[in-house]
Formats: C-alpha cells, sequence, structure tokens
C-alpha cells in the first residue's frame, strides 16, 4: 500500500529554488569575470613595423627640403626700342661672351632716326666751323684796323714833337703847333678806340662759338643716342655665360623694355631650397649646409630666408662653397639638409611617422621578451630629419614603434608575430 508523504512536493520546490540560486549566482560570477577580463591583444606583423632603440649621446639637428640649382648671376637683356624680330642668330644653350650677337631687330623709323641725327649733326658742325672763320675774319679786320690806328697815332704825335721843337726855335708858327696837336690828339682817340674794339672782338669770340658748341653738343648726343638705338636692333650679351632663355620667335614685335633674352652665368650657382614653414624657425644665415645634387654632396652656407611664407615654404638661399660636381647645371632638382644644432647629451630616437616636437604622444614601447608592445604616453623635445628628443616616457635601451600605428588607436597593447 502507498504510504503518503506529504512534504516531498515542498521538499522539490525547496530545491529547484536552491540550484537555481546557484545556478545564477554562477552565471553572475562569470559575467562580472569576463567583463573584468582585457580584451585579446591584436597580432601585428613584426615585419611589417619600423623598430628602433632609444639612445643617448649627441644628436644633430637638421632640417631637409626640395629645391633647384640657379645662377647667382642672371642678366636680361631687354629691347631698347620697339621693333619686329628679323633673325634670331643663337638658341639657348649656347655659349657666349660680351658683344656675342643673339639675334637682329628690324625698325626702319629707328633707321631713319639715326640718319637724320647724323645729317643734322653734320650741318651743325658745318655751321660752326663757318661761324668760326667768319669770327676769326672779324677778328683779323679788327687787329688790321688797330694796328693803322696805332700807327697814324704815332705818327701824328711824331709830328706834333717835331712841330713843338720847330716852334721853340721860331722855324714855325702857333697856327702850325696847334694843328699838330690836335691831330695828334684825333690819333690817339682813335688808337684808343681801335684797341678797344680788337679787345672787344676777341672776346666776344668764345661766347659766340659757346652757342653753336653747345647746339653741336646737343645734337651729338642725340645723334649718338640714335645711333645707339641703331646698334641696339643687334641685341648682342653683356657678360660671358650661357644663353638660358630666348622667349621670342622671328616675326615677333618687342616693345621697348621688353625681356628678349636671358644670360647666366653657369660656373657660379646656388641652391634654392623650400623648408616648410614649421621647421624653418630656427634656420639662421651663416648655417652648415650640405646639398645632394644626386651626382654628388657639395656643402654650403645659408646666405639668405626669404621673409614671406609661399605655399607653406620658406625659400632658402644657399651658396655653395666646394666645387660643383659634373652635370651640375641651372634648373637642377637638389636635396638640402641644414644642420640646425649640436646638442651634446640627449636621449633621443628615430623620428616616428606621427607627432611633432615639443608634444606629447603615445607609442608603443616593446615588453622585455618583445612578444608584445604597450602603449606609452612619450614627452618629444627637438626634432630633426630623421630623430627626435626624448624628455619622458622612455629610457637608453627600450625599443619602440616608430611606425604609423593609427589602425590600432583603440588598443593599449598589441603582440608582434
Amino acid at each position: 500500500m502507498d504510504i503518503a508523504r506529504p512534504n516531498v512536493a515542498k521538499e522539490k520546490r525547496q530545491k529547484r529554488i536552491i540550484y537555481g540560486a546557484i545556478a545564477a549566482v554562477v552565471l553572475i560570477g562569470i559575467t562580472v569575470g569576463l567583463s573584468r577580463l582585457k580584451p585579446a591583444a591584436p597580432n601585428v606583423e613584426r615585419n611589417l613595423v619600423w623598430i628602433d632603440t632609444v639612445k643617448r649621446g649627441p644628436m644633430v639637428r637638421q632640417v631637409r627640403g626640395l629645391g633647384t640649382l640657379v645662377p647667382e648671376e642672371i642678366r636680361w637683356i631687354a629691347a631698347r626700342t620697339q621693333g619686329r624680330v628679323d633673325k634670331i642668330i643663337l638658341r639657348p644653350g649656347a655659349l657666349v661672351q660680351p658683344g656675342t650677337l643673339i639675334l637682329e631687330l628690324s625698325n626702319p623709323d629707328v633707321v631713319s632716326n639715326a640718319a637724320n641725327a647724323d645729317s643734322a649733326l653734320r650741318a651743325a658742325e658745318a655751321q660752326l666751323t663757318n661761324l668760326r672763320v667768319q669770327l676769326e675774319s672779324q677778328l683779323l679786320q679788327a687787329e688790321a684796323a688797330a694796328a693803322r690806328a696805332k700807327s697814324n697815332y704815332e705818327t701824328t704825335k711824331l709830328r706834333a714833337d717835331v712841330q713843338q721843337e720847330l716852334f721853340r726855335d721860331g722855324l714855325v708858327s702857333e697856327l702850325e703847333l696847334k694843328l699838330a696837336l690836335a691831330t695828334a690828339a684825333d690819333g690817339a682817340i682813335s688808337n684808343t678806340i681801335e684797341q678797344k674794339r680788337y679787345a672787344f672782338s676777341q672776346e666776344s669770340i668764345k661766347p659766340q662759338l659757346a652757342v653753336q658748341e653747345a647746339e653741336v653738343e646737343r645734337l651729338r648726343s642725340l645723334a649718338k643716342l640714335r645711333q645707339d638705338e641703331l646698334e641696339a636692333l643687334k641685341v648682342r650679351s653683356s657678360m660671358n655665360g650661357v644663353l638660358s632663355a630666348l622667349p621670342v620667335e622671328v616675326g615677333a614685335q618687342v616693345q621697348p623694355g621688353g625681356n628678349i633674352a636671358r644670360v647666366a652665368d653657369p660656373s657660379k650657382l646656388k641652391a634654392e631650397i623650400r623648408i616648410a614653414e614649421t621647421q624653418a624657425k630656427d634656420i639662421a644665415i651663416g648655417q652648415l649646409s650640405m646639398i645632394d645634387t644626386r651626382n654628388g654632396i657639395v656643402e654650403g652656407r645659408v646666405a639668405r630666408i626669404d621673409p614671406a611664407v609661399q605655399n607653406g615654404t620658406v625659400l632658402v638661399d644657399v651658396t655653395i662653397v666646394n666645387e660643383l660636381p659634373r652635370g651640375a647645371r641651372p634648373d637642377l632638382s637638389v636635396d638640402g639638409t641644414i644642420e640646425l644644432e649640436r646638442l651634446d647629451d640627449v636621449i633621443y630616437v628615430g623620428r616616428p611617422a606621427f607627432g611633432q616636437e615639443k608634444s606629447t604622444v603615445g607609442i608603443f614601447k616593446l615588453a622585455a621578451e618583445g612578444s608584445e608592445a604597450v602603449r606609452t604616453q612619450v614627452q618629444l623635445g627637438r626634432s630633426s630629419v630623421n630623430t627626435i628628443e626624448i624628455l619622458a616616457g622612455l629610457q637608453p635601451g627600450d625599443r619602440v614603434i616608430l611606425s604609423d600605428m593609427s589602425p590600432w588607436d583603440a588598443n593599449d597593447r598589441i603582440r608582434l608575430n
């Protein structure tokens, strides 16, 4: 017969409640435990990242930029008069010397003006010669008149003296003496007047000639100007060098002052280097620079810094100290490295792909075993082309990843395979 057990159902319910509570507690514990676990570190291929070791010692601060070689001495040849390009003698690349004919212009008006100016000069010179002859003739006439007046005066004076002697001896009358004295006085006056007239003629020659001489000089200057304009139709080089540009062709019209040819000295070149404006603040005149011409490296010195910024760069002129290698020519692309300063004892590392100088960035530092890397906050100092100073966060001997790690910005730890 069945025995009634009224507490069995109650006991089963209690067991189920206890088991459910235990399961809930276990589930909550597992959830809490899993939430406290660190996420698994992503794997990164070691050969895809750039790893460098932090060092301590001297560091050379440098900045680098691209540029070109340009001549130190460039001279543009401008047209002096309006004209048409009639003939081109030389093309860019030709060696030239002072006086070398480059091209010829034509302008009939310039030819006509030169001929007219030359004719006017010749006429003025003939007029000056004629005036000089006339004045000399007038001077000779005045000189002759003065000589006659002097002779006449001396003769009448001599007669007057003789009459006085005869009058004292009673050989001539008083009337004859007075007539002789009056004649002598008239001769003296005439002599004085003619001598003054002769002196005036001498003195007036120079002012009269000066007026015509000034006109001749004016016309001579004008004729020279017109002749120079005529000669300028033949465009010539004014220095030794190479014809580097000829921006005109046969038949082209040129205006006065327009540049028609450029001559440069290829033996004296300088480098124009463009430096990023953020790196140009420490550049100073006289700093050492190394110019890579792709065919050799030459030493240079900073000679000029452009005060203006163009397209985010600053133009720096570097004069070349050493002899340029063969193949160096104007407009050749070069790399320029300027030495800013030498730091004797600093902690430094290769420059990372991210982060600017005097900033704080997160850099992955390798653990001792080298299989993992942990993000570390590093304070950066002064920078160079390939290195940067470490102010805090790293010590000499630490190995860090310098590659761009932006794909793992959400992770503070990575594993290197």
